[in-house]
């Protein structure tokens, strides 16, 4: 076949067949499809760009070949962003084609964010003027504003199991009309007048709240003189009784979780030995951003621990966590900013080098101290960094915790550490899932008015905020 060199002004060319050359002209936008232009990519740049064939799949690219500059990254973005497409760098040399990531920024972008935002106030007075001004883009967002009617229902629970100083309970909270908010509450074995509640929303990670690391956590809170109720995000864990696995990648996720949340405070503070004066939360991944975002709406949590999660360039890769417009309410936010909501109250931040939070202590934690400054209480927020580590809730990140929680809200380490003051956790139990259900094995004690199904949940969700 006849072949023509198309020659660029900055000195790159390709070898086009005559027929793709015919069709490189003004009238036809010098349009290309995606896979041809990929693969000029790949042979001018000598890199390597994996896709799959869906991807690239009935896609063009208009002035596809105007596009290219000397540079590999300029050349990249000019063809792939009106695409709302980009790629992730793997290793040298080998990148992977994905869709637009609204909820992950450049670094220095995250950084110019801040900055901005930092514009916006100067003293306590003014950052509280725009701290109510977010509060209520919040509620707004997630459709939450009133809240709707709580149901009379009473929580159900299953007969609780004795530990090695402490006991355990799954509970299922009704927080619309037949929709369930599933956990397990760990107590003291033995409980002494008013002790500290803390909220453990699930992350992300495969075994969902029946993790060991998740157990670990909330058996030694309870040892340890608190509670911990740890439970699950919507249409994961055992909420997969009433919704699909899909479900969860829904917007409504985010409003139905946020719910959650707030409805597990209204329960915790309905108990006799709750402190409310000594309520927290903490969460890692998925969770770390609802324990960021719960702890910025409601001012019962007195103590925050967002774990491996808060960073000013990521916005949460799950809808349930960025699905709705929570970030763009006041003109713009960010998690940084949201995070800064929940002072003056504590708060400790766990980052690590292996994920978005490697550039926490850099930029994004000093910001956290400028909002609590304003408070004259800027020794109330810390930053734990663990470089060398990922993205997990291993037993450093735990640790973490377990000292923020002894300080703050005057937990009994004593009660949990060895002879040598290190802490042991080998007196928790790990639990087999399915001894922490609600609902039993098969979902067979689920309630007869459960809801079945997203399409029946927008419904109920729709009649409950017309109220």
């Amino acid at each position: 076949m006849r072949k023509i060199m198309l020659c660029l002004s900055f000195g790159v060319s390709f070898i086009l067949s005559a027929a793709v050359a015919q069709t490189q002209n003004s009238d036809s936008l010098y349009r290309s499809p995606l896979k041809t232009v990929l693969s000029e990519i790949e042979s001018r740049f000598k890199i390597k760009i994996k896709y799959s064939d869906v991807q690239v799949r009935d896609r063009w690219v208009n002035y596809a070949f105007w596009r290219f500059r000397p540079a590999l990254d300029q050349t990249l973005h000019n063809v792939l962003a009106p695409l709302d497409m980009k790629v992730n760098k793997e290793k040298e040399g080998v990148y992977k084609l994905k869709e637009y990531e609204y909820y992950r920024w450049d670094v220095q972008d995250g950084q110019n964010m801040l900055d901005y935002l930092s514009s916006l106030y100067h003293d306590k007075d003014s950052w509280v003027q725009r701290k109510a001004l977010i509060r209520a883009g919040l509620f707004e967002a997630q459709q939450l504003s009133p809240l709707p009617s709580k149901p009379a229902s009473k929580p159900i629970s299953t007969p609780k199991r004795v530990m090695d100083g402490y006991t355990v309970e799954n509970i299922a909270i009704e927080i619309l009309p037949g929709l369930y908010i599933n956990g397990s509450l760990y107590r003291p074995l033995k409980v002494k007048g008013k002790i500290p509640f803390v909220l453990s929303p699930d992350g992300h990670w495969a075994q969902q709240r029946y993790r060991a690391d998740c157990q670990i956590r909330c058996a030694m809170i309870a040892r340890m003189g608190g509670m911990a109720f740890s439970y699950d995000l919507f249409a994961w864990g055992e909420s997969l009784l009433q919704f699909q696995p899909e479900d969860h990648r829904r917007s409504l996720a985010q409003s139905i979780q946020t719910l959650g949340g707030i409805r597990i405070l209204d329960y915790a503070l309905s108990l006799k030995e709750t402190d409310p004066s000594r309520v927290g939360i903490s969460g890692g991944s998925g969770g770390g951003s609802h324990t960021i975002l719960l702890a910025a709406m409601d001012d019962r949590i007195k103590l925050s621990v967002p774990v491996v999660s808060l960073s000013s360039l990521f916005y949460g890769g799950c809808p349930c966590e960025s699905g709705v417009p929570v970030h763009l309410c006041a003109g713009g936010t960010n998690n940084v900013e949201l995070a800064a909501m929940a002072a003056p109250n504590p708060q400790l931040v766990v980052s690590d080098g292996q994920d978005w939070t490697v550039s926490v202590p850099e930029h994004d934690f000093p910001f956290l101290k400028k909002v609590y400054g304003y408070y004259g209480q800027s020794e109330c927020v810390s930053n734990v960094h663990l470089p060398e580590e990922g993205h997990d809730f291993g037993p450093s990140k735990r640790k973490a915790l377990y000292d923020f929680l002894v300080k703050n809200f005057k937990l009994e380490a004593k009660a949990v550490k060895d002879q040598t003051g290190q802490y042991d956790e080998s007196r928790c139990t790990i639990e087999k899932e399915p001894a922490m259900y609600v609902f039993g094995v098969k979902g067979e004690r689920l309630p007869a008015n459960a809801i079945k199904g997203f399409a029946q949940l927008e419904q109920v969700f729709k009649k409950s905020i017309s109220k």
